[in-house]
């Protein structure tokens, strides 16, 4: 079983820390896709929101490698369920290469075999806005799985700034030794009284486009091989002109 320092280790180099005009949350690297001409960037709807609807700049840095790029609106695309709080902030791989960021992303649960159950530790990671640029660590307990949300309410502390970031399974207090990702912290509904809720929103928007993504790649995998395959024929022919007719 993994300590906690164990799994930050693992997942912190995935994180950044996006900053809009409006202010600033957390991502995290989701995806690649095949050869790597695009990354995929993971957080909030909210945290980006007003900077895609009026189409302004977005800087992303990854504060760990002390790297940041400057993402002007017509180099990124950025795909949303507004719905379920999701973004995906897909950029060129050319730009993003700056971020010098993990060659692989952390794993994601699998949605369609396994939900946490009620007290089952997860952590989370985020750049709270009374720390500025230091990346912080929060853990607590699942609650209950609010089904017709597609998400969990989890004991435990989120601070403005945290939102998009990663919550994972996988340490100390779970039943697996794989760390993934279950969700993004999206909210946190406060008490009068007493300590809130936090709000994390399932990782199904960042699925479904990974899985665009694939089959794509898989698409133009085929486009390039019945290529090739036509140019090869075309060249044995011309290699291998038919005999003249002798009648």
């Amino acid at each position: 079983m993994k300590e906690w320092h164990e799994s930050i280790e693992a997942v912190q180099s995935s994180i950044v820390k996006i900053e809009t005009p409006q202010g600033h949350g957390t991502g995290f690297l989701c995806a690649y896709n095949e050869d790597k001409t695009w990354t995929a960037i993971a957080t909030a709807h909210h945290v980006v929101e007003d900077a895609d609807k009026w189409q302004q700049p977005i800087r992303i840095h990854n504060i760990a490698a002390a790297k940041t790029i400057l993402v002007h609106e017509a180099d990124r695309v950025i795909l949303v369920d507004a719905l379920k709080d999701s973004a995906v902030i897909l950029i060129p791989g050319g730009k993003a290469k700056p971020l010098d960021l993990p060659e692989k992303p952390v794993e994601f649960i699998d949605t369609t075999k396994l939900r946490l159950k009620v007290g089952v530790e997860v952590g989370w990671l985020g750049y709270p806005g009374i720390g500025a640029d230091a990346l912080c660590f929060f853990t607590g307990n699942i609650s209950p799985w609010l089904k017709n949300r597609s998400a969990y309410l989890i004991d435990g502390v989120a601070i403005s700034g945290v939102s998009g970031g990663p919550v994972f399974y996988g340490a100390a207090g779970g039943d697996s030794d794989t760390i993934q990702i279950i969700g993004t912290i999206t909210a946190y509904m406060p008490n009068r009284t007493l300590p809130g809720l936090s709000f994390a929103q399932d990782v199904s928007h960042f699925q479904a486009t990974v899985a665009v993504i694939k089959n794509r790649d898989e698409a133009e995998r085929k486009k390039k091989e019945q290529a090739e395959a036509a140019a090869a024929v075309a060249a044995t022919a011309s290699e291998n002109p038919p005999e003249p007719d002798s009648k």
